[in-house]
């Protein structure tokens, strides 16, 4: 099937970087938050990001003021019936994604793909709240979003084939370059990421090294283009936390265990870039 319109639920970091993208490839992408302050945030986010975009000569200002026109914002999931594919953007809950799931199948016409743009949770978990599993795929953008080539295509055991190829001509359409996974936890990036960032963080921890030297050895040693410490920011403590710990829920291994270092930083509310400090601090700069 051919995407024509997109659905984008989450006006949050990822979700918006998601619009930009479809909006900028000249889809008309309809995107929800739950209220709207929380909507008006989003799009004056949005906004600016395009106008920022123009300022770098990424895209012309006639481009600019064509993406813009084709992002409508609601608080009404229900604006969702006519896409042709919805990408769910929440948090990170998957009794939430599963409410939203239950949601859309009842409003979203029944060609329409469902997807989730979770980073670790089960998709085939969320595909069963809905009449439609052979409909239902991961597709894992990255951060952030306009600027990440990769999508993550994540099959279950019920997606079928023709919304396999329909996510991944998708994904193209929109400048990813795709690559296909399995429904398994963390998928492939997250799969091999955790276990660095975590030894990272036991490296510190243990006093074996500072966080400097880390980052620094990882970047020139390994051809990295930042270091873990300086990559955890980026995603967020909280976000690197969750995933972890959902991983080592899934599969019981140590290496996923979240360190105590990790644990306290989140509790402290130190999650990186996003809150001002992490691993480093950002509220100087």
């Amino acid at each position: 099937m051919e995407i024509r319109n997109v659905g984008v639920i989450g006006c949050g970091l990822m979700g918006r970087g998601i619009v930009e993208v479809c909006a900028r490839a000249g889809l008309p992408v309809i995107v929800s938050e739950i209220n709207q302050e929380l909507l008006d945030k989003g799009m004056e986010a949005l906004k600016t990001s395009l106008i920022k975009a123009a300022g770098r000569g990424q895209i012309t200002e006639e481009d600019r003021d064509k993406a813009i026109a084709l992002i409508t914002g609601t608080t009404d999931m229900k604006d969702f019936k006519d896409c042709d594919i919805v990408i769910e953007a929440a948090v990170e809950n998957l009794e939430l994604k599963k409410k939203i799931f239950t949601e859309l199948d009842k409003i979203c016409k029944p060609e329409a793909i469902l997807s989730t743009n979770t980073s670790c949770l089960s998709v085939v978990d969320l595909a069963a709240q809905t009449s439609r599993p052979e409909k239902v795929l991961g597709m894992h953008f990255f951060n952030p979003v306009p600027m990440m080539k990769l999508l993550e295509i994540v099959r279950t055991i019920e997606t079928s084939e023709e919304t396999m190829q329909a996510g991944k001509a998708f994904g193209e359409a929109i400048g990813k370059s795709a690559v296909i996974a399995s429904d398994t936890p963390g998928f492939i990036v997250n799969r091999l990421l955790i276990p660095l960032l975590l030894e990272a963080v036991k490296l510190l921890e243990s006093g074996s090294a500072t966080r400097e030297d880390i980052d620094k050895a990882v970047k020139l040693g390994l051809n990295h283009p930042m270091g873990p410490f300086q990559l955890a920011d980026l995603i967020g403590l909280d976000t690197c936390y969750f995933i972890c710990d959902a991983m080592y829920e899934d599969m019981k291994e140590q290496r996923f265990a979240p360190p105590i270092m990790l644990k306290k930083m989140v509790a402290a509310k130190q999650y990186g870039r996003k809150s001002g400090k992490g691993f480093y601090d950002y509220r100087r700069a």
